[in-house]
């Protein structure tokens, strides 16, 4: 597990006490899951936050095959943020292998399923138009069906949308949550 678990840190000193400890405990994490591919610990100091009980934030990432988790706690130290994340983890991890992916039902793998996407023709745009990107984020499409991205959602804790490849219509797709609390889908297609 060590060569699978990473450990970064932001606006903090990493000292050998802290990365033993959680190394130590963030190590026993594939007990409970066992086929974890990455696990990663994201450990920061928030110096301009409301609070300075929630200075100290712990944020820890599980990817697997055909999943992703992750918990973020806050505490006034480092230590207790770390723990408050991974027993957040722990429930989460119940609560995946709980409902655990059924698959299709069909025999097929989910690469014999993606078809490859036709390249997209693009207009260019001119320089002095150009909009600022300040952030770039890249991820791994993992196919799922829509039941299967509510629940990924759901884990992630993300609250707002979520983007995968539905196995089902052969397209990226949005998940999103309503106001109402009911969720919407965006199809998309290359026109």
């Amino acid at each position: 597990m060590s060569d699978k678990l990473q450990i970064f840190t932001r606006n903090m000193e990493m000292n050998a006490r802290l990365e033993a400890y959680v190394s130590k405990k963030g190590g026993k994490l594939d007990k409970f899951l066992g086929n974890i591919d990455e696990t990663r610990v994201d450990l920061s100091y928030v110096k301009t936050a409301r609070s300075a009980l929630d200075r100290n934030v712990a944020q820890i990432t599980i990817r697997g095959k055909g999943y992703i988790l992750r918990t973020e706690e806050r505490a006034e130290d480092i230590f207790a943020a770390f723990d408050k994340a991974l027993d957040k983890m722990q429930r989460q991890i119940d609560r995946y292998k709980g409902k655990r992916y059924r698959g299709r039902g069909d025999g097929r793998s989910a690469a014999e399923v993606v078809e490859p996407a036709p390249e997209a023709i693009g207009e260019e745009i001119l320089e002095e138009e150009a909009p600022e990107i300040v952030r770039r984020k890249k991820f791994i499409l993992i196919p799922m069906t829509e039941l299967e991205a509510v629940e990924q959602m759901r884990l992630l804790g993300h609250d707002n949308f979520f983007v995968f490849f539905n196995v089902e219509s052969n397209a990226v797709n949005v998940m999103y949550r309503r106001r109402d609390g009911s969720y919407g889908l965006i199809e998309t297609e290359v026109g």
